[in-house]
């Protein structure tokens, strides 16, 4: 890019919106160049034949009389302009025959592509002014510059709204990406100017509570009553408590993931910009200790699910349970307020304690986070007890000691609550998604993941605030 070193006394050249060169008739172009024997300039006048780009480049432009100045040698790289001198691309190439009246230009929007700032000088598609395109370009160099964190798929489909064109098949990787896309490609004006008043919203909002922060994806297995082979699937997201459904079906078990992954991808188009994501899954306690953080992200992503994201599950009865999610909102709000540091109550491998005393000890000491040695299957009724006290969070390893010890010889449960205990005594329970999810990465990651104590952690994770009381569970056909 050239840079002048002093101001000189010229208006500097004004832009056109994207589409402004065509029409029906396609106005009048005009081109000032220098061919050889003119040295003062001369002017050509071309018609753009079609918005379609050549090669994904150039717009074809053709003479608009059959005489006259041609483009030549002494065009190439001049401004093309309306009548009343807004510039709507550059001359790129002339016929090589002289009695060929055609050339090619490289239109403003082409010419972004390579140098990012033009278009906050080039008005969006049927704005008068590039005032909305300056504060757009604006906001998203701010937004890069303080790292914020927000989805660009999530602003362009509120930016478009429900009736817009619909997100490109490769989605965007940058919020930049998702700007340009907004500017140039969407025909209504107004997306440009929603997408800069979300994105400022974003940059001036105070950042949330973490109690309050999370815009939950929801994901409901359940039996379908169909057979034993089959499961009801409900995926839905949660915006300003609100839940809005994204898919419901009955599969066989084996077609569930793929299900659940297109409908968890399709769930983050619902989620307020800015807002962290929390997938949870709600499943019968029979399920509790199925691998949903394992699942591969989609087909083209191996990344498990619980590595990318913060996922936990929940128990279907607790869920679904007004009186029991009464009792976890009485929890969650003494924990909030509770001054002491919050611990880990462990229930060790092979203990001995009856079900009914743990669930009172729970209970007295108000207990919000309790470990376990081993998963369900091997203690369904210590499981049961935590899960009535209601203790809200829970964790335990999927796989690993089958919790029928009765020495005191060592166990992998017990070096797994020793290493946990270490990890998330003193975290708030409200933060515990994220740092399981670190805790995930970290496990992934290691040199041999398979023998790392977090390989299989699991976490039920239970506050009923972030979803509204449900209307209705999924529903069997059977009586």
């Amino acid at each position: 890019m050239l840079q002048l070193d002093r101001e000189v006394p010229l208006d500097p050249a004004r832009f056109a919106p994207p589409d402004a060169a065509h029409g029906s008739p396609a106005p009048e172009l005009e081109a000032y160049g220098f061919p050889e024997g003119y040295d003062e300039g001369s002017i050509a006048k071309y018609r753009a034949v079609s918005g379609t780009l050549i090669a994904d480049q150039w717009v074809q432009l053709e003479a608009t009389q059959g005489h006259g100045q041609p483009l030549a040698p002494g065009f190439s790289g001049a401004a093309v302009a309306l009548p009343d001198g807004r510039v709507v691309g550059m001359i790129a190439q002339s016929a090589a025959e002289p009695d060929v009246r055609v050339g090619r230009m490289l239109p403003t929007e082409v010419m972004a592509r390579y140098w990012y700032h033009l278009g906050k000088l080039v008005p969006p598609s049927g704005a008068d002014t590039p005032d909305v395109s300056h504060r757009l370009y604006e906001l998203v160099e701010r937004a890069e510059g303080t790292g914020l964190a927000c989805d660009p798929n999530r602003l362009y489909v509120a930016a478009v709204g429900p009736f817009g064109p619909a997100l490109p098949p490769d989605r965007f990787a940058s919020l930049r990406s998702a700007a340009r896309h907004v500017h140039w490609e969407v025909e209504d004006p107004e997306a440009v100017t929603r997408f800069a008043d979300q994105l400022e919203d974003l940059l001036e909002r105070p950042p949330a509570p973490a109690a309050s922060a999370w815009s939950p994806i929801l994901v409901e297995l359940d039996r379908s009553g169909e057979g034993h082979d089959r499961v009801a699937v409900r995926v839905s997201a949660y915006r300003d408590g609100l839940p809005h459904p994204v898919g419901t079906a009955r599969l066989p078990r084996a077609e569930v993931q793929t299900y659940v992954q297109k409908g968890i991808d399709d769930a983050f188009t619902h989620l307020a910009p800015g807002t962290e994501e929390l997938i949870t899954f709600v499943l019968p306690r029979e399920w509790l200790n199925e691998p949903v953080a394992h699942w591969e992200c989609g087909p083209d992503d191996p990344t498990p699910l619980g590595c990318a994201h913060p996922l936990v599950v929940a128990d279907r009865y607790r869920h679904d349970s007004a009186r029991m999610r009464h009792q976890l909102t009485k929890t969650w709000q003494k924990s909030r307020a509770g001054q002491g540091t919050p611990r880990l109550h462990r229930v060790d491998c092979g203990n001995r304690e009856r079900p009914p005393s743990l669930r009172k000890r729970l209970r007295d000491e108000e207990a919000h986070l309790a470990g376990y040695a081993t998963g369900p299957a091997a203690a369904p009724d210590h499981f049961a007890a935590a899960l009535s006290a209601p203790v809200p969070v829970l964790l335990w390893p999927r796989t690993g000691c089958p919790g029928t010890a009765h020495d005191d010889s060592p166990c992998p449960g017990t070096a797994f609550l020793d290493a946990l205990a270490q990890y998330v005594d003193g975290v708030p329970p409200a933060e515990l998604p994220r740092h399981i999810q670190w805790l995930r990465e970290a496990a992934e990651a290691d040199d041999d993941p398979d023998r790392h104590w977090a390989r299989d952690v699991q976490l039920l994770w239970d506050d009923p605030r972030c979803f509204p009381r449900p209307t209705a569970g999924l529903h069997s056909p059977v009586a």
